[in-house]
């Protein structure tokens, strides 16, 4: 039996190993506490989840939802972008319904790459901006982000073949894993170095609403407001909790978001109409439900953070996302992947190593607050006993 070559690429998933290694110490009897995966914990909004309970006594509430009948969502979100960003967006042109913001990411490559392009990622960055391009069979340059760059691209280090070769730019911030945020005059030059070589640039905003600072964090389409090269993508998983729903939406690039219309419609429908409704409801969420998110991940973030300085780990403060992008301590000997697998086998606590997301990401791995205070505690206590079997070996 022979399969497609572009499977290889996607082997050896450091995810699926961390997987296999938290089963394996569950098994074994630890009571595992996974802080590797940025899964919410946090509730969806009450009202999205009675609308959507409603929508099942709805008749008709089984068919087939076609792109017409996502009309009410796309204008509900084209008022969100306006309400909340002043950015406008045509919504039978220019927004687009989503099965998750992952799955338009890992299409959109298909429509922008021909076999052998090149695609302009971050490294470290999110897995799935690597898979899309691989599956499109493109080629990826992974652009370091460095601490003394304020984890953003260089984007004169980029080789003149590498460039003429290429047709797509990913960028994301607020940044996983390493939680950087950047100003509006950054991704302004992101869009003027897209629009000089032509490039598509797509950008992933998952975690645009959750910032620490009190200051908003910018959007690519406040940089790119005409949407000359721009194709953003949001989700309602991380802001209001709904990831298992799989809602997202893309926004953009009148000819950009045709194209991904187009590979969609060959592979997937809609969710059915009552998630869209629910995802209606959430978007009018009054600004306290936005607001209790933030101020409990910032509560878990000083936790954290104050919890691992008084086991001597020195990791940075995020100020944004739901993460703690912490480099190794120097007892450490061994790799990400070894380090958390060792981790987890010993303690039961399970976070993510660097190397899952690139190359850049050796020596770092990410701690994702999704449990409550109390446990995080508990966590950085197994952790210490780690440590101290580490200083004594």
């Amino acid at each position: 039996m022979q399969f497609a070559d572009r499977v290889q690429f996607l082997d050896g998933n450091v995810f699926a190993e961390m997987d296999h290694a938290k089963r394996q110490a569950q098994l074994a009897g630890k009571e595992i506490i996974d802080l590797s995966l940025g899964a919410s914990d946090l509730p969806a909004p009450t009202p999205a989840l009675q609308t959507i309970a409603q929508s099942l006594h709805k008749p008709n509430c089984n068919e087939y939802v076609l792109f017409a009948g996502t009309r009410e969502f796309r204008w509900a979100v084209a008022q969100w972008l306006d309400r909340k960003f002043g950015v406008t967006a045509d919504p039978e042109t220019e927004i687009l319904p989503l099965i998750g913001s992952q799955e338009g990411i890992a299409h959109l490559p298909l429509a922008i790459l021909n076999p052998g392009d090149y695609a302009l990622l971050q490294d470290p960055g999110y897995p799935a901006h690597f898979g899309g391009v691989y599956l499109a069979g493109g080629q990826v340059y992974s652009m370091p982000l460095l601490p003394e760059n304020h984890f953003f691209p260089d984007f004169s280090a980029i080789p003149p073949l590498v460039l003429a070769q290429a047709r797509l730019m990913i960028l994301s911030y607020p940044h996983n894993p390493t939680s950087a945020l950047v100003p509006l005059h950054l991704l302004e030059s992101a869009v003027q170095f897209c629009q000089r070589h032509h490039l598509v640039l797509m950008h992933d905003a998952p975690y645009i609403d959750l910032v620490f600072t009190g200051t908003p964090a910018p959007i690519m389409l406040q940089a790119d407001r005409p949407k000359a090269v721009t194709i953003e993508f949001f989700t309602l998983s991380k802001s209001y909790h709904m990831g298992g729903f799989r809602i997202g939406f893309a926004v953009g690039n009148q000819a950009i978001i045709k194209a991904l219309r187009q590979v969609k419609s060959v592979i997937d429908f809609n969710q059915y109409g009552g998630i869209l409704q629910g995802a209606i409801t959430a978007l009018h969420s009054p600004p306290e439900f936005l607001q209790g998110t933030i101020d409990t991940l910032r509560h878990r973030r000083d936790v954290m953070v104050t919890a691992l300085h008084q086991i001597g780990w020195p990791v940075p403060t995020p100020t944004s996302t739901l993460y703690i992008w912490a480099k190794l301590p120097d007892l450490v000997k061994m790799d990400s992947i070894t380090f958390c697998q060792e981790l987890v086998a010993h303690t039961g606590v399970a976070l993510a190593p660097g190397r899952g997301f690139g190359k850049y990401g050796e020596g770092f791995v990410r701690i994702a607050l999704v449990r409550s205070p109390d446990i995080l505690q508990e966590a950085v206590g197994r952790m210490a006993s780690f440590f101290q079997t580490l200083g004594s070996g």
